[in-house]
């Protein structure tokens, strides 16, 4: 066999991701070096509806790797795929990654199918049916709560038994956040449009504390300021990590699944009208290699897409979740959730 390989380290692992394995067979075996496909150049604009905070690190890695200029406009993935809708063709976006597979939904049609060497790095369930965006890392919806006021046998079977009377006032939520829409929007896919408004009105009625994100949830279920808060599950990680196990806030996985136990996508496209198709593809590639896969694991505690990879040893494993039968297809409505929210004055 004569194998072909394109060099090693972080570089090499790039131009391993970015195109197909170069391998051709003959009479005897000798491995040899060749030239590697060039890398990707010029500038890269990425919209993220992903916190700085979050892939900041792993966007710039790929930018010192492949000596591409990335430029990275950082928004909410509601308020960054309105923008794209707004912009259309004259969208300078290379490439859009979202929290969720709702803000990607409502920007499809501007998405590019991508090649299967991509596609084929995540199972079929995290990507696109038709290849217009593909799955990046898994995030498991959660409740936060806390340890010191609350064990798990406190908690209900399912998201519903938090409209009881007896949560008043003791609920944190973060509405304007993508992945608690898609949340609503598992929930109007799973309870139908009744229940889910009956759900978001007795929640309502608790009178819950609002937050912006996710993480000043978690901060305050350990604090004390809220009972428990409605999140992903890994920024508890996050603050495990600094503040060690005495950190007084654990995660919940709803015991009864359904919505409160749905396990979503974050995913990436590249725009049809891409000015740098070719380092929008490569910036994708790196994500799903096993560096990008890693860092997700170690730094993020999110769940790898990519099979060869397993999850943060903390981290719940996803076969304990009893997650309900919903794709990232079901969760694209992101519209209909946000004029439900509005009806019921939830959101502005």
């Amino acid at each position: 066999m004569l194998r072909l390989a394109a060099g090693g380290g972080a570089a090499g692992a790039l131009l391993a991701a970015c195109g197909e394995p170069q391998v051709v067979t003959v009479e005897r075996v000798v491995t040899v070096q060749v030239p590697a496909p060039a890398l990707p150049k010029g500038t890269l604009t990425v919209y993220s509806g992903r916190s700085e905070s979050l892939v900041d690190p792993i966007l710039t890695q790929f930018g010192d790797i492949s000596g591409v200029d990335v430029q990275v406009k950082y928004a909410g993935t509601p308020a960054m795929a309105a923008t794209l809708l707004e912009e259309g063709e004259r969208s300078p976006a290379d490439v859009f990654y979202a929290q969720d597979p709702g803000g990607l939904g409502a920007v499809q049609e501007m998405l590019a199918p991508l090649p299967e060497h991509i596609l084929n790095r995540v199972p079929a369930w995290a990507r696109h049916t038709e290849g217009r965006w593909v799955g990046i890392s898994g995030r498991a919806r959660t409740v936060v709560y806390n340890t010191d006021a609350l064990s798990e046998d406190d908690l209900p079977d399912d998201m519903f038994g938090f409209t009881d009377p007896r949560w008043k006032g003791r609920i944190g939520w973060a509405p304007p956040n993508g992945s608690f829409l898609a949340m609503v929007t598992g929930m109007r896919f799973l309870w139908g449009e009744a229940r889910t408004e009956e759900w978001l009105t007795g929640i309502r009625g608790n009178e819950p504390i609002e937050y912006p994100k996710n993480t000043p949830q978690v901060a305050a279920a350990a604090a004390g300021e809220i009972d428990v808060g409605f999140v992903n599950h890994y920024y508890l990680h996050r603050f495990l990590s600094v503040e060690g196990e005495a950190f007084p806030a654990r995660n919940y996985h709803v015991r009864g699944g359904g919505p409160g136990a749905m396990v979503m996508v974050s995913g990436a496209g590249v725009l049809s009208t891409a000015q740098n198709p070719e380092a929008a593809q490569a910036l994708l590639a790196f994500l799903l290699s096993v560096i990008g896969q890693r860092y997700f694991v170690s730094t993020t505690f999110e769940y790898p897409l990519a099979p060869e990879i397993s999850a943060h040893p903390g981290v719940t494993p996803l076969d304990a979740i009893e997650r309900p039968q919903i794709t990232p297809a079901d969760l694209t409505d992101l519209v209909g959730t946000q004029d439900l929210l509005r009806r019921l004055d939830i959101l502005p």
